[in-house]
């Protein structure tokens, strides 16, 4: 009776956890190219701040980038780390401020696996250590992904220990899409930060983030691009040049060009064209509506197809 009862509870000892199952690999991000943040397009005044803030030497330990989706924040956010984390980083013949771009910080960059550099996205719900979240729809970033992604990693000793400004950088892109409850958890690490941890919010709607949050920040306005500048990334991407209605559409956003031209956007214009243009003489179009919704639906699937979690709800925002 002593042995069975044993070998009972020995099998109780080996049951896995139900809510802890290992977690799938994590997938590299998609993220912009490393650029010399004096490189970014059209956006002088975030530059010269964050030029400005380095020259100090006195680091604020977080930040808001925010303003218009797709006009460089994310880029200004990737040079800004790689600045800080590269012991390099130091005026050259120009004066400009720059890191030596064939350090071994800058490949690590590059290549996505600095140690001490973490994207922090909805997207690494999908790799969460708890089941339930890895198969939530994609609609938030869940305080699971703060707490294991940012939280966690934050009070963690630095991985590569070189004499550079910042030991740990944590961009987190969409900032809008924390919850309260995921806001509040990253407010305590605002509050008490780690030394040498810098952390990067990245967002096109600031007054969607708590104003606890906001009053601990350094902010950096970045603003749409003038013609000249978009004029200059369509020459630097080799794009092509777009049609005058997507880029009218882009309103100074290259991101936003990109995703039109890549969605096919241009393509809904001669369904749609005849029928805006009675609907603007004042006439009644009964198909309008049905046609942009046709429109709507077969961008959000084709949207959504790509990812297994993706939400279908914010895919029709996003097309409409």
């Amino acid at each position: 009776m002593a042995k069975k009862t044993a070998k009972k509870k020995a099998t109780r000892k080996r049951a896995p956890a139900a809510t802890t199952e290992a977690a799938p690999q994590r997938a590299a991000p998609e993220l912009p190219p490393l650029i010399p943040l004096s490189e970014l397009l059209g956006q002088s005044g975030a530059s010269d701040i964050l030029t400005s803030a380095l020259r100090s030497g006195r680091l604020h330990h977080a930040w808001i980038f925010h303003g218009p989706v797709g006009v460089g924040k994310m880029t200004a956010a990737r040079a800004f780390a790689s600045m800080l984390l590269d012991p390099t980083t130091a005026p050259g013949l120009s004066g400009e401020l720059a890191p030596d771009p064939d350090s071994r910080v800058q490949h690590l960059i590059r290549a996505g696996s600095h140690p001490d550099l973490h994207h922090v996205t909805k997207e690494l719900a999908e790799v969460s250590r708890e089941a339930s979240v890895r198969t939530r729809k994609l609609t938030t970033i869940p305080k699971d992904v703060v707490l294991h992604f940012l939280v966690e990693p934050a009070v963690r000793t630095r991985s590569h220990h070189v004499d550079s400004l910042a030991a740990k950088v944590f961009i987190v892109d969409e900032a809008h899409l924390l919850g309260r409850e995921s806001q509040n958890l990253l407010l305590k690490t605002l509050e008490e930060p780690p030394p040498g941890t810098v952390i990067i919010l990245v967002t096109p709607s600031e007054e969607r983030l708590l104003p606890t949050i906001r009053s601990r920040c350094q902010r950096v306005a970045f603003t749409p691009l003038d013609d000249d500048a978009m004029s200059d990334w369509i020459k630097r991407t080799g794009l092509g040049p777009p049609s005058p209605h997507l880029l009218a559409m882009a309103e100074g956003s290259p991101g936003r060009l990109a995703a039109l031209t890549a969605s096919g956007a241009a393509g809904w214009l001669p369904t749609l064209e005849p029928m805006l243009e009675h609907v603007d003489s004042g006439h009644f179009i009964v198909d309008l509506g049905p046609a942009m919704a046709d429109l709507i639906g077969a961008h959000a699937e084709a949207a959504v197809a790509k990812r297994k979690n993706a939400s279908k709800d914010a895919a029709n925002r996003a097309a409409a």
